[in-house]
């Protein structure tokens, strides 16, 4: 669905002579060190139709609003945006508000139901979610230990290139991970559960005969990254 926003003139109602006694009123939950307040979003969900009913339309809620901050706080400053969207697209208006005005929680909410809905769709093959640590074959999450994933995520971040057992080693065990240190036996053994679990595209891990692993991708692989860049990727 595509969203956008128009904007309202700023308004120009005069500051009242009386404020709120200070501290009156709920407060603000604390927010982080470094950083201070700089003022508030509030979303409001309202469509023309339910203005109209109501006796009102949506500028004169807008100037409404902007003239009770005034009267609250003769120092703050407004600014309005009304979200679009298509005639008939359904949903929730508030939701519908914040997605259009790129509210990050919702526009977070929205990418994950659209992840979900193509997971849905995907009736072969392999998704491998680095950002949500899953791995899922043919719309089946499978059940990875927490090292199998890191092995298989060490691997996707540097498709195409060998890894050797001595740095998987180094990189993905330390002091305390295991009851034994571990030796390139120890990388085999975890491969090998990996492959098991990956059933038929076990050969996504490739052996590199007298030198290590190394992934190789498929058509059928689909690989989801985090909207940041991962620490492990370079």
């Amino acid at each position: 669905m595509s969203l956008a926003h128009a904007t309202f003139a700023p308004s120009t109602s005069p500051a009242p002579t009386a404020s709120p006694t200070q501290g009156s009123g709920p407060r603000l939950r604390a927010v982080p060190a470094g950083t201070e307040a700089r003022g508030f979003v509030l979303y409001v969900g309202i469509d023309d139709a339910k203005a109209a009913a109501a006796g009102t339309n949506l500028g004169a809620i807008v100037q409404a609003l902007k003239a009770l901050a005034a009267d609250l706080a003769p120092e703050s400053e407004t600014y309005a945006a009304v979200a679009l969207a298509p005639e008939g697209a359904g949903g929730r208006d508030v939701d519908v508000v914040r997605l259009a005005l790129q509210d990050p929680s919702a526009l977070a909410k929205h990418r994950q139901a659209e992840e979900d809905e193509e997971l849905d769709r995907a009736h072969a093959g392999v998704v491998i979610d680095i950002s949500r640590k899953r791995l899922v074959l043919d719309n089946e999450p499978v059940g990875l230990t927490f090292k199998e994933f890191e092995l298989l995520q060490y691997l996707v971040l540097r498709e195409g290139r060998t890894i050797d057992r001595t740095e998987l080693i180094s990189s993905l065990w330390k002091a305390g991970d295991e009851d034994e240190v571990p030796n390139e036996r120890t990388i085999d053994v975890h491969v090998r559960r990996l492959r098991a679990k990956l059933g038929r595209y076990e050969d996504i891990v490739r052996t590199v005969r007298g030198v290590g692993y190394r992934f190789d991708r498929h058509a059928d692989v689909s690989i989801r990254h985090s909207s940041t860049p991962s620490p492990d990727l370079f």
